[in-house]
């Protein structure tokens, strides 16, 4: 790997662990850079990217080929302190003109397709998902307008070690098949080593804890602090991030002495707390269909409606099939109730829990029957 590229840092986290970049901002890099070399005719070797997280980049532009039809370069991924397959990884985008108004963004070798629904893309489409889409697009369209260009245009990402490398990866069980996702909400790569992770956990409760805030809300991350925000209309200081770490996050607020804890995040995470997990990684444990489908069996649900369940690659399928079914409420009841049956079992008599689960697709699915009192209370900044 280049050792420039190694050396520098765009940050840290607050317990001095180093950022990385995202595949998608690898591929929104590459493609501006070779659309700039495209239509101003000069080589390039560093590009500048604003990452949505507010993160200004400065990459290096490796592999440069530039033919009158078309330019082809690469930016490497870089992990930062994240233990990550893709780290060091080649990210290659291809430009060229093309008839038409528009830019037409495709994978090409290494990048996964989508065989499976339920996914952020339909099937048959490159497994490019759509904040790290809309990052290649909006940095094309802003590199053509500034060469007063207004014809097509046609991007092709690649990752030429993405094949192999998506074997060690869970693309193949999520029905992403031949190569890596191109991912990214941030664009950043945040440190995800365990101790890091829980050190900061601890440590966001307690200032919360010290400023005079015996409640508070915790989230998994992004999907979970964006739902909070926009979707209920939530002071985002008000909250934790803990990760896959719910049990972890648990005993850290009975160790503080926090009085109370409410738990937002996506389905596709807290389902697996109705089973009793309560570290949701999936190298951890991953029965979201077992649950679902115990639970439709109990709702009344049919042998053929269960298989349907447990054959599914990923919640947004399941919950698609009990939605059809009528069987969507009632699952969620049982499933919150065991949730947080779970939840008090870790928690203990001395700290009040409770949780919201939600999907993209639908909100709220389920929330245990203390949720609206103890939001009431985190607002109230309640000690």
């Amino acid at each position: 790997m280049d050792k420039d590229i190694v050396s520098r840092e765009i940050g840290r986290t607050r317990s001095g662990l180093r950022y990385g970049w995202t595949t998608g901002s690898c591929a929104a890099a590459a493609a501006k850079a070779a659309a700039q070399m495209l239509f101003a005719g000069e080589e390039i070797r560093q590009v500048r990217l604003m990452t949505p997280k507010g993160i200004e980049l400065y990459l290096n532009v490796e592999c440069v080929t530039q033919m009158p039809e078309y330019t082809e370069c690469a930016v490497r991924k870089y992990s930062g302190d994240d233990p990550d397959v893709t780290d060091g990884l080649l990210v290659f985008a291809k430009v060229e003109r093309c008839g038409g108004d528009q830019i037409l963004l495709d994978g090409g070798a290494g990048v996964g397709r989508v065989t499976k629904p339920g996914l952020e893309q339909k099937i048959g489409q490159a497994a490019i998902n759509k904040v790290p889409r809309k990052m290649i697009t909006e940095e094309v369209e802003g590199v053509c307008r500034k060469y007063g260009y207004c014809g097509g245009v046609k991007v092709l990402i690649s990752i030429p070690e993405g094949e192999e490398t998506a074997k060690k990866t869970f693309n193949p069980r999520l029905g992403i098949t031949g190569g890596l996702s191109v991912l990214g909400t941030s664009g950043i790569v945040e440190p995800m080593s365990e101790k890091a992770l829980t050190d900061t956990i601890y440590l966001e409760m307690k200032m919360l804890h010290e400023s005079g805030c015996a409640y508070c809300y915790a989230v998994p991350g992004n999907y979970g602090m964006d739902f909070l925000t926009e979707s209920m209309g939530i002071d985002p200081d008000l909250a934790v991030k803990c990760s896959n770490y719910v049990g972890e996050t648990i005993d850290d607020a009975r160790l503080l002495g926090m009085k109370g804890l409410l738990l937002i995040g996506h389905v596709g995470k807290f389902i697996k707390l109705a089973a009793g997990v309560m570290n949701t990684h999936s190298r951890q444990a991953d029965c979201r269909m077992e649950v679902f489908a115990s639970h439709a069996a109990m709702a009344g649900a049919d042998a053929d409606t269960v298989k349907a369940v447990m054959a599914c690659l990923n919640t947004t399928e399941a919950i698609r099939i009990l939605k059809k079914k009528g069987l969507l409420q009632d699952v969620m009841k049982t499933v919150t109730e065991r949730i947080s049956f779970y939840l008090r079992q870790r928690a203990g008599e001395e700290l009040e829990i409770g949780a919201v689960i939600f999907s993209s697709e639908e909100g709220i699915l389920g929330q245990t029957e203390n949720a609206a009192r103890l939001s009431e209370k985190i607002e109230r900044r309640q000690q």
